[in-house]
């Protein structure tokens, strides 16, 4: 087990541990702590208490020193400064027409180094940025550019539940938040009604999640076709919080019935998915077997009877066709000249693409004319 005291910075941010160092630091003073960026000043959120050894992260540097008036009147002449700085950036910003948005300024305790926070949705080349703020501030200048949930989190304000973002007050690290949850939860898939004011899934998706898991665990799935005290049925719905599901019996000869039950009081049969093949099943074993009897009174009865009535229907007849001879009128017809000519056969079609003979005594030919 390791000594040890939570310091916060700036009231927001993760807390970090640190090395009381003979120190009694009691809840809600200010210290002055050794950091890698030099000295600092935090906010105590707990005092000595003592945590394992594998919960530490090596070097576990000390706690300097209770933070004296004259700290407190540098810190506040910092915060000062931060306010002027802010809005010096800002124009800054705009002059140089650079696509990002300024969200913070910190000084450190030293005062030797600035840091601006700013949001861009992409990269951003700030370096003639930084060199106009070296000028005009004369020290060490960082720009950092952070995510719209670090953005919600320096800002601060009202969630949708009405209480204050939870990564202002108690959150240290953002959790990973899927759509997934949400859908586990059964809450609404609409965007605006599960995001934060970051624009982000909230973070409170993350809280039941765990609940919802192992309650998912020991209940049927969507679409289960169960066994219930009234008869076997199909699951609409399911309540995890609850423990009740609503299920669709089914009833012969009437309309379908929706009833809700307890989950103790189902016991599972098959998936959707089996039950649907069975039915398929069945439904193409009937159409082997002719369908159901007349006598079996099946949904289809009056259909088969009058499939099994009704004449077949015949195959239209085609017109016979005259022999060629027959069309040309008696009047005028010649006599042939030659029995050597091929005769017509009346059952033969004439092919449409064959120039029509012309008739014999035609006025080309010298015949009569009347």
């Amino acid at each position: 087990m390791t000594e040890v005291v939570s310091i916060r910075f700036k009231s927001r941010g993760k807390n970090y541990y640190f090395d009381p160092a003979g120190h009694e630091v009691r809840t809600g003073q200010d210290v002055i702590v050794e950091t890698s960026k030099g000295e600092e000043f935090g906010e105590c959120v707990r005092g000595n208490f003592q945590v394992e050894s594998e919960k530490v992260v090596p070097p576990l540097r000390p706690v300097l020193r209770i933070a004296t008036p004259e700290d407190k009147k540098a810190e506040a002449g910092n915060r000062e400064k931060e306010q002027d700085a802010f809005r010096t950036g800002v124009e800054k910003i705009r002059e140089h027409g650079l696509d990002m948005k300024l969200v913070d300024v910190e000084y450190n305790f030293e005062g030797n180094k600035i840091l601006f926070f700013f949001t861009s949705d992409g990269r951003v080349d700030f370096r003639d940025l930084v060199r106009d703020l070296a000028s005009i501030f004369r020290t060490r200048i960082e720009l950092r550019q952070i995510g719209v949930r670090d953005e919600a989190k320096m800002l601060g304000g009202l969630g949708i539940c009405g209480k204050e973002f939870c990564c202002s007050q108690f959150l240290d690290d953002f959790q990973p938040v899927s759509i997934k949850m949400a859908k586990t939860q059964n809450l609404s898939l609409n965007p605006t009604k599960i995001s934060g004011a970051c624009g982000r899934l909230m973070c409170c998706l993350k809280y039941e999640q765990d609940a919802y898991e192992e309650l998912v665990k020991n209940a049927p799935k969507l679409d289960s076709y169960v066994d219930t005290p009234d008869g076997k049925g199909t699951i609409t719905e399911i309540n995890l919080l609850r423990q009740k599901a609503k299920v669709r019996l089914e009833i012969r000869g009437g309309d379908p019935q929706i009833n809700y039950y307890p989950l103790t009081d189902l016991q599972f049969i098959k998936t959707g998915k089996q039950r649907r093949a069975e039915i398929a099943a069945e439904s193409k074993d009937q159409e082997t077997n002719g369908g159901p009897s007349k006598e079996s009174g099946g949904p289809h009865r009056g259909l088969q009877r009058h499939m099994d009535t009704k004449p077949p229907r015949e195959a239209p007849r085609r017109p016979e066709k005259k022999p060629l001879e027959e069309a040309v009128p008696a009047e005028d017809t010649q006599p042939e000249e030659s029995t050597d000519e091929p005769s017509v056969d009346p059952d033969k079609k004439p092919n449409p693409r064959r120039r029509r003979r012309r008739r014999p005594g035609g006025p080309s030919e010298g015949g009569k004319t009347e």
